[in-house]
């Protein structure tokens, strides 16, 4: 009877210190991995190359990315939308009201709106959207390009219609 009662005093308890070694190990790789610069980018927006294009030295504080493409669309908060379209101008608006409610912040002015254009991309187009923004506040600008020697017009529209057919075959796959 004594045999018995040893047996069943006996706990089964796992060594934790690995496995949670291992969890850190792991969060560590993918931190290290993943490039959180291109969070904001758009597959459809291939920026020009400008020679004189520099990275920024420091994080941009408060910054509200707008992504153009070749064909006068804006990428904003997951949604397409015209440069000049009521939902835009409705999207901006609201963006400053946010903005503008949250303590201690001085409002859209404080802002740096960073317009992402594609080389290809109307110049009007571009002046249209910081007109918007300007609408409803917004002073601070900021245009990106990629650093590296100037991109050709005809490289760059190369690049950009089969970057176009492989989405469209991949959406016509999808559906």
């Amino acid at each position: 009877m004594a045999s018995r009662r040893k047996a069943a005093d006996i706990s089964a308890e796992a060594d934790m210190t690995p496995m949670i070694d291992m969890t850190f190990q792991l969060i560590a790789f993918f931190m290290v991995l993943i490039n959180f610069s291109e969070d904001n980018q758009n597959e459809l927006v291939k920026l020009p190359s400008s020679e004189l294009a520099k990275v920024p030295e420091a994080p941009v504080p408060m910054p509200i990315v707008l992504q153009v493409s070749r064909h006068g669309k804006v990428f904003f908060n997951g949604d397409e939308l015209g440069v000049a379209s009521k939902a835009m101008d409705q999207a901006l608006r609201q963006e400053a009201q946010v903005l503008a409610r949250k303590p201690g912040n001085p409002g859209p002015g404080a802002a740096h709106v960073i317009i992402r254009a594609h080389g290809l991309t109307r110049m009007g187009d571009v002046q249209q959207l910081i007109a918007v923004c300007q609408k409803h506040k917004f002073e601070k600008f900021a245009l990106r390009a990629e650093a590296g020697k100037a991109t050709t017009d005809t490289a760059l529209k190369a690049y950009t219609d089969k970057q176009e057919a492989n989405l469209q075959r991949a959406k016509a796959q999808g559906k």
